[in-house]
């Protein structure tokens, strides 16, 4: 029998969804506040009397703002699809096919991820520089790859398990080679973990810092978080214009966490249930 959940329950989770949405908020607050409204006593207030959209024209004009947004899908958009079609084709074989050191190989694979980047940023960067591939789009999106294909290979090896094979074996009854099986049987079951996956290494991407800092020093080549980071005013820091870009660049992923919750739930979720 189900309860009902009391007034409690909710008094803690409203809680906790303003302290999630905190910081979020403040910086959307900030980024409509006149300069003169960011430093000193009224700093601490978190509304306005003289709202502006000065800091958002601003990020536009005084900085290289499109270039930053366009490096960063170009990169992220590559990286995931990339990545899934890479991360699909290996998860399907160890999930589905009978071969020796499965295990072994999963476990190489999720090692991988253990490696924090400030300890791998040396190595990839000295390659990367003698390939000539510092300064460039595929300079990123190697590296990024390699930090989001574990990941995304264990969320799939879940999903592909969760196939019933008897659908394998009537494709197979059927005359379906294993590519012809792949492509029309298991891939299209496997969608809303694709969909997961996908999301999950898009946003992980969009938001990477050390990478990008590190290989692409060119102006015109540096993503979202490095050009934020790189803001500068000539006396002072421009507050305003960082929170603005932050906005900026946030509403976008929120929204599209928003319009898919169900299915990045349900991608989660879905190997956590024996049937």
């Amino acid at each position: 029998m189900n309860k009902k959940a009391g007034p409690l329950f909710y008094i803690f989770l409203a809680i906790f969804v303003f302290l999630v949405m905190f910081p979020f908020l403040w910086m959307l607050l900030s980024s409509i506040k006149p300069v003169s409204e960011l430093f000193g006593d009224k700093a601490f207030h978190p509304f306005t009397d003289h709202p502006t959209f000065k800091n958002y024209v601003s990020v536009f004009t005084n900085y290289p703002f499109l270039k930053y947004l366009w490096n960063s899908f170009v990169v992220s958009g590559v990286t995931t699809v990339y990545t899934v079609l890479i991360a699909s084709f290996t998860a399907y074989a160890i999930a589905r096919l009978q071969f020796k050191g499965k295990t072994v190989i999963l476990g190489l694979v999720l090692s991988v991820s253990m490696f924090p980047q400030i300890a791998t940023i040396s190595p990839i960067y000295i390659l990367l520089k003698n390939i000539g591939l510092t300064n460039s789009y595929l300079g990123l999106i190697i590296p990024y790859t390699t930090v989001t294909l574990p990941l995304s290979i264990w969320i799939l090896v879940t999903f592909f398990r969760k196939i019933p094979f008897d659908l394998e074996e009537a494709a197979k009854m059927d005359g379906a080679t294993l590519m012809q099986t792949y492509w029309k049987v298991i891939l299209p079951l496997a969608v809303p973990g694709i969909f997961t996956t996908a999301i999950l290494v898009f946003i992980a991407a969009w938001n990477e810092f050390l990478f990008a800092l590190t290989i692409n020093t060119d102006d015109k080549l540096k993503t979202v978080p490095v050009g934020i980071a790189m803001f500068e005013g000539q006396f002072t820091v421009p507050w305003g214009d960082i929170t603005a870009a932050t906005v900026i660049v946030t509403v976008p992923l929120v929204i599209m966490v928003l319009l898919f919750q169900r299915r990045i739930v349900s991608g989660l979720t879905s190997g956590a249930v024996k049937e």
